[in-house]
């Protein structure tokens, strides 16, 4: 079987990227698919959302990495995207707890959050790293590789 190129595998997941925003705006809105057993953002119980919370803080005040973490806040304020080497989509999401996240939305192997504003509620699920002023979230897409476990973002009515 030939090898591609680097411009090509680029070009691949270029259009790989192109084909799931169209996805995206033609089937309501999900940015990457949540599993079966994940439920909308509206059916996240007030007690599933503390015990996420509760799990966010003992990894900050822990200042541990790689922990895999799903929850769900509000955005508090959106950022202009990275553009050094992978691109990132960035905002602060705040928990119900009042703990505030970076979100680092890999928007070079996922499609973008459209149109996010301050206040709107975003679930996800994604990779938490430790820093001190609250902790990044990234992974919040799939590993094109598949060896890293896949996160995602969605966006919903506030509760």
């Amino acid at each position: 079987m030939p090898r591609l190129s680097f411009a090509q595998v680029r070009g691949l997941l270029v259009l790989a990227a192109i084909v799931a925003a169209y996805l995206f705006q033609n089937q309501g809105g999900e940015l990457s698919a949540p599993g079966p057993q994940t439920p909308p953002v509206a059916e996240m119980t007030r007690s599933e959302r503390r015990a996420s919370d509760d799990a966010i803080l003992r990894a900050f005040e822990g200042k541990r990495n790689d922990v895999l973490v799903e929850g769900e806040g509000t955005v508090e304020k959106v950022l202009r995207d990275d553009t050094k080497g992978s691109r990132h989509q960035r905002f602060l999401l705040a928990l119900d707890s009042g703990h505030t996240l970076l979100f680092a939305h890999n928007i070079d192997l996922a499609p973008r959050v459209p149109d996010r504003r301050r206040g709107d509620r975003i679930r996800f699920k994604g990779e938490y790293e430790w820093n001190g002023r609250g902790g990044v979230v990234h992974w919040t897409h799939h590993d094109p590789a598949g060896r890293h476990p896949g996160g995602w973002l969605q966006r919903g009515d506030p509760v």
